[in-house]
């Protein structure tokens, strides 16, 4: 006997995935169900859609949490208090240009360009989880540089906001170049510059 209704035809994982990278590129306002619907998995109905994932704020969620585990990570080292800090730092720095400019995905941050994720009143509460992982990305900067001034590399009149808004700044604009198209290696120099200014902040000895 055949079989009746509609057959699954996409890999959920995979469509998961592939939003990520819809959201990633244009944003949760901007990328609309038509888009969605197409890039799973060569088209779903809106009734599998809804099935499959209960809305479009449902799906970004799981995107974000997807992103979050996996690209997101590489400003995990601004936590890891066994590397000293400006170790901590320019890895984080290094590890978030490489994959801003790898291939495979959209060029750039999902979590820095999260500001275009929800301009719009209405779903403003859908871009809470990219605020909350940039804060911390912040907090981890300026705890950096804190832990500089306490081990006595860094000056005590060191401003740890000041230096860690630097750092901090400078990854938020790696995103706008790399979505530019900037070659890596032209971000891959400027850390180089950027990383000048810890110096320059040491303790003299």
């Amino acid at each position: 006997m055949a079989q009746m209704g509609r057959p699954r035809t996409f890999d959920r994982d995979r469509a998961i995935t592939e939003a990520m990278h819809l959201f990633w590129e244009h944003g949760y306002d901007a990328t609309s169900l038509a888009q969605l619907k197409e890039g799973l998995g060569g088209g779903i109905s809106a009734p599998s859609f809804y099935s499959a994932f209960g809305s479009k704020e449902a799906l970004f969620q799981e995107c974000v949490t997807r992103y979050l585990s996996t690209h997101g990570r590489v400003t995990a080292p601004l936590q890891d208090a066994s590397l000293t800090p400006r170790v901590a730092i320019e890895t984080a720095l290094r590890q978030s240009v490489a994959m801003q400019c790898e291939p495979g995905h959209p060029r750039g941050c999902m979590v820095a360009l999260g500001v275009m994720s929800a301009p719009s009143v209405a779903s403003a509460d859908v871009a809470r989880a990219l605020d909350a992982s940039r804060a911390r990305t912040r907090a981890g900067f300026v705890e950096c540089v804190q832990r500089g001034i306490a081990s006595g590399e860094l000056r005590p009149d060191t401003s740890a906001l000041a230096l860690a808004a630097v750092f901090d700044s400078f990854l938020s604009g790696v995103s706008i170049s790399a979505r530019d198209g900037v070659d890596a290696a032209v971000l891959v120099a400027a850390i180089d510059q950027v990383m000048r200014l810890w110096d320059g902040a040491r303790q003299m000895t």
